[in-house]
């Protein structure tokens, strides 16, 4: 029996770090927000697709067959919790599992969403999510925290951590509504690239995921850029 997907992207206007940042366009591009949603509608797994918004305005920047659901300005409050957003999604729109993706990661490819939801839908993950590998040597308080300043080792040799992109989530109707939660006891983590995990939170942010976007123009790396 087919799981009904739907995949929704949260947005609003009025960011803090960077205004309208949802809506800003790549040089000689389109509104950031198109990017993420037209890599939604690549993967055939999805069933729905919403952007959830609390202004109307944003639909004028929807690709055709994104539909769009009106949230209460409650949600855009900088003392919201994110998770009362996620739940109020659910408790609107019904649904086996939910994928979770931000218009500030233009660049996650439609095969690392296909890959987390084959993963929560077959393989018996309760959630999955993006995450980057990281292998540097790390400080904390003033001090090196993964390795010893009397044995440097080699990059290649030190210890992978698996850092969060926030850029993705996918997770079941039962985890978010009885749990309160988007990552379960039983996650897959899905590992994406450098330009994958790219997450545009400030104008330094913005200006970086530009230069990439043109380099995606350039190569032909990226399927919606063509």
């Amino acid at each position: 029996m087919r799981m009904k997907t739907v995949a929704f992207v949260p947005v609003k206007l009025n960011s803090e770090r960077l205004p309208m940042k949802n809506i800003k366009p790549f040089t000689n591009g389109e509104p950031l927000i198109r990017y993420i949603l037209k890599t939604l509608q690549q993967v055939s797994a999805i069933d729905e697709i919403y952007v959830y918004c609390s202004e109307e305005s944003i639909k004028a920047y929807l690709p055709d067959g994104i539909q769009f659901l009106l949230r209460d300005a409650y949600y855009d409050l900088p003392t919201t919790k994110f998770n009362e957003v996620l739940q109020s999604f659910a408790q609107l729109k019904d649904a086996d599992t939910y994928v979770l993706a931000h218009a500030t990661a233009p660049f996650l490819s439609a095969a690392s969403i296909a890959l987390g939801i084959g993963k929560v839908n077959r393989e018996g993950y309760d959630s999955a999510f993006s995450v980057q590998a990281l292998q540097e040597f790390i400080w904390k308080d003033g001090k090196p925290f993964n390795y010893s300043l009397n044995a440097i080792p080699r990059t290649q040799d030190l210890e992978v951590w698996m850092v969060e992109t926030c850029g993705l989530y996918i997770y079941r109707k039962d985890l978010m509504l009885k749990e309160g939660k988007r990552i379960g006891k039983r996650p897959y983590l899905i590992q994406v690239s450098k330009m994958e995990a790219c997450d545009i939170n400030t104008e330094e942010d913005f200006y970086l995921a530009d230069a990439l976007y043109h380099y995606g123009r350039m190569t032909g790396g990226l399927s919606w850029t063509t």
